[in-house]
């Protein structure tokens, strides 16, 4: 069981309106006091349908973007103008109005492989990142860090940022088994986590979660087991 001290600390609010507001002033302060103090900030975005309303707000928020690095925590081993990527739904929410300024980095090239893209990310991940947004499953998972993927055990214990991960069998994964993850490792970097959690359901799996400390489990542990920053939790029913 968790100590007191590394419990995420949850952000409740009465709906999506409000959910999206929180969550857009969270991250844009954030992104504003990093800028302030070394001129330059790097946020590593998840994909998923729950973030795009959050992206969508958050690509007005009135700061330099164009000192802006924005990469992925993770990614399906598809190419970035594949409409299922998580590269596209960036563009297609974040990489908008005031925010198109900034710069994006996909975790796939056409023409690369998988492990070249691997390499890659962990070059590109040498620059730390300030602020990383994470998202979870039904099943708990985190990332591309799915329950009893074959994988997982390998990813949780790597040294390096991002490690490709065979979610074969995976329900959560659906019809994209073979994906790009970041490690606890890569999140261990971060000043900062902020977690989004939609629905009753998800906020049990959450309250399960929280409830232990077996990432192969839950791997959504990793975000507040991971040593470093302190988890910030925004749900909404």
């Amino acid at each position: 069981m968790m100590s007191p001290s590394t419990r995420p600390r949850l952000h409740s609010h009465r709906d999506e309106t409000a959910w999206v507001a929180a969550i857009d002033t969270h991250v844009a302060d954030l992104l504003r006091a990093t800028l302030q103090q070394s001129g330059q900030a790097r946020i590593l975005l998840s994909g998923g349908k729950t973030p795009e309303p959050v992206y969508r707000a958050l690509s007005h928020a009135e700061l330099d973007w164009s000192h802006v690095d924005i990469a992925l925590v993770d990614e399906r081993w598809l190419q970035p103008d594949d409409p299922d990527s998580n590269a596209y739904l960036i563009g297609d929410t974040l990489l908008q109005d005031r925010a198109a300024a900034a710069h994006f980095e996909p975790l796939t090239r056409i023409g690369r492989t998988l492990a070249a893209s691997v390499r890659m990310a962990n070059e590109h991940a040498r620059h730390n990142p300030d602020i990383i947004v994470l998202g979870m499953g039904d099943d708990g998972h985190t990332a591309s860090l799915f329950p009893r993927a074959r994988d997982l055990d390998l990813a949780l214990s790597a040294d390096a940022d991002y490690v490709a991960i065979d979610a074969t069998g995976c329900p959560g994964a659906g019809p994209w088994p073979m994906r790009i993850s970041l490690t606890p490792a890569g999140l261990s970097k971060a000043p900062y986590r902020i977690l989004l959690v939609r629905g009753e359901g998800k906020q049990r799996v959450l309250d399960r979660a929280v409830n232990g400390d077996d990432p192969r489990e839950f791997p959504v542990r990793i975000a507040f087991t991971t040593p470093g920053a302190s988890l910030q939790v925004h749900w909404c029913p």
